[in-house]
């Protein structure tokens, strides 16, 4: 690949974001999407799935942990974790930190990509693919959480956007939010980023809906990603405990205080603003 000027397309239908490369690491087609690792201005480096950056240096936190925290904070007593998705590790090391999380599974379709993000994204990972608490699958998410028997307190799923691909499309479904409902504990709780709703408001409106008919309490919020180029909107669905009614910023602070949880960008005052913006 040539260096200068790359089009990440995705931002919207009709929209695009230009940035400059400076060096690439490794540019790769796997069996599912291209796969590039590369240093760009402005943003670091970054993980580029078919064009979409899904993890920049400067800014992943900001997605991973508002990702990750909201549905851990909600839940009394996280043990058991499932990812699915999240190939470059960051979702997982924001899991780890949990003390009270004594398994965490992460299934990911593509093993180039985990392979890769091993080498290449360790300031991304920080060799949370090497904790004894962990393990890696390589599977499609789907078919995974179809056939699996073990049961879960949180489930994660890091996708790829709804509109993105075929394989992406079909985790974001009614269909599938039941089958993530009954892998999850009597009192588990779901989370999955959905893209964006300004620029995909119908693809939006359909996976929350989808949410909303399998779970008896959702939640949606959302926060600017500098590298993505809009806000990311996540929806969290939950089996017993309402989060509209715990998630307040007394209760994220004490909780995060209390289970020794270290975050640079989720705090009481920014997660109960990003859930009080409403969507757009």
């Amino acid at each position: 690949m040539e260096l200068g000027l790359m089009v990440v397309q995705g931002i919207g239908r009709r929209s695009s974001m230009v940035i400059k490369i400076k060096k690439v690491y490794i540019a790769r087609r796997s069996r599912y999407q291209e796969i590039i690792v590369a240093d760009v201005e402005d943003f670091g480096r970054c993980l580029v799935l078919d064009g979409y950056i899904q993890s920049a240096e400067v800014d992943e936190f900001m997605y991973h942990e508002s990702l990750v925290h909201p549905a851990m904070i909600l839940h009394p007593h996280p043990s058991r974790v499932l990812i699915v998705g999240g190939g470059e590790g960051a979702t997982l090391r924001e899991v780890l930190k949990y003390r009270t999380v004594e398994k965490v599974i992460m299934v990911d379709i593509d093993e180039d990509v985990v392979n890769i993000s091993r080498e290449y994204l360790q300031s991304f990972h920080q060799n949370s693919f090497n904790d004894p608490r962990a393990s890696i699958v390589i599977a499609d998410g789907f078919k995974y959480i179809s056939e699996v028997n073990e049961v879960f307190d949180v489930i994660i799923l890091d996708l790829t956007d709804p509109y993105s691909s075929d394989i992406a499309s079909a985790l974001y479904t009614e269909h599938f939010y039941k089958m993530v409902y009954r892998r999850l504990s009597d009192d588990g709780i779901m989370v999955t980023q959905a893209g964006s709703s300004f620029f995909y408001r119908d693809v939006y409106n359909r996976v929350v809906q989808a949410v909303k008919n399998v779970y008896p309490y959702y939640l949606e919020y959302q926060t600017w990603i500098p590298s993505f180029g809009c806000a990311c909107n996540f929806i969290l669905g939950s089996k017993k405990y309402n989060p509209k009614e715990y998630l307040k910023r007394s209760y994220i602070d004490k909780i995060l205080q209390e289970r020794g949880i270290t975050t640079k960008f989720i705090n009481g005052a920014r997660l109960e603003a990003m859930i009080n913006l409403g969507i757009y």
